[in-house]
């Protein structure tokens, strides 16, 4: 059965009232759980050195948050349908505090895989109940800009985990860091639980097993599939790097000081906050003009396969420019998640969003365990620094996934006609 996407303009509400009241514990939440995914990439050197760790048990810790959070994406979907995003977020984030303090107590790779993977499952609930509130109180023609806002406040939360995550360690450790980070994670909780209005009620919610029907509804559809693949590949190579690899990536094949990488990183992560706010402008203007959200998002998500080209090969370009341009086309694959949701029932977006992330999530898992297993093939210098080469070869493994990925898009688009 063929999938058509219902016309925006045939949904229009007003704006609510309420809608800053609604947004800003929901960004607060994307801030936090985006600094959470990303201060590992600044404070990776200390890791090292205070836990005495080698890149592929450094790319496992980083990459537990992943599979955390990806495990619990399914029943969060099912949760989110059923009991409304202000309860589920509130409730979650208590464990991102908990997994943050348990992270600064511990003193062996054991203890702070725990942590970690107690802040991705805390913070699962921060974009996709955000996209579940946004459904229910904004108009459809206005989901890309207020996801695109809401995307945004994630790349506060990756700017706040560079420079200023660099400066902070100028006052306390890694550890005083994930202490701070602990009560700011049930400061946010407070918030959410405070400030975001109730849904309103379904008369009869929906059976376990009718919501069940509704995941498996999402992964039968031709329209996931054709996809889930390139989206799925696009932002676990975009989380990996971002989250980990981009800073040491600097320092071994850019040969970028030290002193200049978490610069580097804040320049990536406002371009980063540019290109959601950009892209969801000009994804509801190209809407207007009669281009469908997916095919912007493919067309971003093709331009980014071509500047990860850049840094896999080492081309010359200035270091800062690529990692402007990484940060600006990476978020095209998130534009995806509103032509998903256009594409299903309302009463399905919870499960439809929750379903394309947990792929996200378990590929960025794989992907950011997968480089530095990789990178870990290569000698390492008396210094620390990884191999060019390692860097190359785990890259280009990505890289190559996501071109066969696009390749599916394109042929299953094919298919249809």
């Amino acid at each position: 059965m063929k999938t058509t996407f219902p016309d925006p303009s045939s949904q229009l509400r007003p704006i609510p009232p309420n809608g800053v009241r609604i947004f800003i514990p929901f960004a607060l939440g994307y801030f936090l759980s985006y600094l959470f995914r990303v201060v590992n990439a600044v404070i990776a050197p200390n890791l090292v050195a205070d836990l005495g760790i080698d890149p592929s048990q450094l790319g496992l810790l980083t990459s537990t948050y992943f599979i955390a959070f990806a495990a619990s994406q399914l029943p969060l979907g099912m949760l989110l349908d059923r009991f409304g995003p202000r309860m589920v977020e509130a409730f979650l984030l208590l464990f991102a505090g908990t997994g943050a303090i348990i992270f600064a107590v511990s003193h062996t790779l054991t203890g702070v895989i725990i942590g970690r993977a107690f802040i991705g499952f805390g913070v699962s609930a921060c974009l996709m109940a955000a996209f579940k509130s946004y459904v229910i109180w904004f108009p459809a023609n206005q989901l890309s800009r207020i996801n695109g806002f809401q995307m945004a406040a994630g790349g506060l939360g990756a700017l706040a985990a560079t420079t200023p995550v660099a400066w902070a360690l100028g006052f306390t450790d890694w550890r005083g860091l994930f202490w701070a980070l602990g009560f700011l994670s049930f400061a946010v909780a407070l918030t959410v639980f405070l400030m975001v209005p109730e849904q309103e009620k379904k008369k009869e919610p929906e059976s376990i097993s009718a919501q069940i029907t509704g995941i498996a509804q999402v992964f039968k559809s031709p329209l996931f599939w054709r996809i889930a693949p390139l989206t799925t590949l696009s932002q676990a190579g975009y989380i990996a790097l971002q989250g980990l690899w981009a800073g040491p990536w600097l320092r071994d094949v850019a040969q970028v000081p030290k002193e200049s990488i978490p610069i580097i990183l804040s320049w990536s992560a406002l371009a980063m906050i540019t290109g959601f706010i950009v892209l969801g402008f000009l994804t509801e203007k190209l809407a207007k003009r009669g281009i469908p959200v997916l095919t912007t998002a493919v067309t971003g998500m093709t331009i980014f396969i071509g500047v990860q080209s850049v840094i896999t090969f080492a081309l010359p370009m200035p270091a800062p420019l690529i990692l402007i341009l990484f940060g600006f086309f990476g978020t095209a694959g998130i534009l995806s998640y509103t032509a998903l949701t256009l594409g299903f029932p309302k009463s399905l977006s919870g499960r439809v969003t929750t379903s394309i992330n947990m792929m996200v999530f378990v590929a960025a898992f794989g992907v950011q365990w997968a480089i530095g297993a990789i990178i870990n093939c290569w000698q390492i210098t008396d210094a620390g620094n990884y191999s060019p080469a390692g860097y190359r070869a785990g890259f280009l493994a990505i890289l190559v996934c996501q071109v066969l990925a696009l390749g599916w898009f394109q042929i299953s688009g094919l298919k249809k006609k």
